[in-house]
């Protein structure tokens, strides 16, 4: 019996290394999070935001 391979999972992206890669102002990231042009943060604490990477790697394929 072959066990089934389990998903990689997701690296998270602090704000930081999101800018790095989609240079904007931050002012500029969060009005397009609210808006739904960027993608949906992951909280992880109350002062812990990320982004999926995978999420990340998408939105530049389609700029």
């Amino acid at each position: 019996m072959s066990a089934a391979a389990a998903p990689t999972p997701d690296r998270l992206l602090r704000l930081p290394d999101v800018l790095q890669r989609i240079p904007i102002a931050k002012s500029e990231w969060w009005k397009g999070v609210k808006s739904g042009k960027y993608p949906a943060p992951v909280k992880l604490g109350p002062r812990t935001t990320c982004w999926r990477a995978s999420e990340i790697d998408k939105l530049i394929a389609s700029l």
